[in-house]
């Protein structure tokens, strides 16, 4: 390859971020894409320094660009280990994902994956309760993300009785935003049925991952009134970043 010979003409490499920096994406990408689940620990100074053959100031700034960027958390004699990403998903509360999101002080995003218009009834059962989604309505393939992870995978099938032309808006913000803001629509009751799977083959590339992990399938509808359906939803969670939590008081004796 040829060389330029200008005095002072950079090379490849001198573009290239710190050695530091570049060993902390490496393991943050292995965080991302579940080999180090929550908990586990991170590559140890030592580790470092002969596996990437760095000094030890190296391999320490590695381990403190983890702990600033929030992917790790360094307990003194024992080691680094990786965050708790968990976030907590209330089951009785009727609020979206992004707003869930930022409650646990994280950053949401939203890649839409495609839209089609349907013209044939969606029914589905939830609870033990046929439940059915009249047409036209508009089908949503969305991917929802925290701070860049791939958290849940959404199918949504929205009334056009209700929100026509809902595909022209921006998919990418959050829904209950636009029922609310562009239709004036308020949602009263949901019904949702959560069911385990476990997300392998072609879902470990929508969600980035190497290996099967557990996860979440929600099923649901929501209302804008007693019998008014506005959407219907079938979504899965990664169930290793996930937990979820439901209220219950006990039933009166008759």
């Amino acid at each position: 390859m040829a060389t330029s010979n200008r005095p002072g003409a950079a090379t490849d490499e001198s573009y290239l971020p710190p050695k530091y920096f570049q060993i902390s994406r490496e393991i943050i990408a292995r965080i991302q894409r579940g080999e180090l689940p929550a908990g586990a620990p991170v590559p140890s100074e030592n580790e470092i320094i002969h596996r990437y053959q760095v000094s030890n100031t190296t391999a320490r700034r590695v381990l403190h660009e983890l702990e600033k960027a929030g992917w790790a958390n360094r307990v003194r004699g024992k080691g680094t280990f990786v965050c708790d990403f968990a976030v907590l998903r209330s089951i009785d509360r009727i609020f979206g994902f992004t707003k869930n999101m930022l409650e646990a002080g994280r950053k949401p995003g939203t890649r839409l994956l495609g839209f089609h218009l349907r013209n044939e009834n969606h029914t589905r059962t939830i609870n033990g309760r046929t439940i059915t989604l009249d047409a036209p309505f508009c089908e949503i393939e969305r991917l929802r993300l925290a701070d860049g992870i791939p958290m849940m995978k959404e199918t949504r099938y929205i009334s056009l009785r209700f929100c026509p032309d809902i595909h022209r808006r921006n998919l990418e913000q959050s829904l209950y935003d636009i029922f609310k803001r562009d239709y004036g629509i308020q949602l009263t009751e949901i019904h949702q049925m959560l069911s385990a799977v476990v997300l392998e083959g072609e879902w470990l590339k929508i969600f980035e991952a190497r290996q099967p992990i557990p996860a979440f399938r929600v099923e649901g509808a929501s209302f804008c009134g007693k019998e008014f359906i506005v959407e219907m939803e079938d979504s899965v969670y990664r169930g290793d970043m996930y937990r979820f939590a439901a209220k219950a008081t006990p039933q009166r004796k008759g």
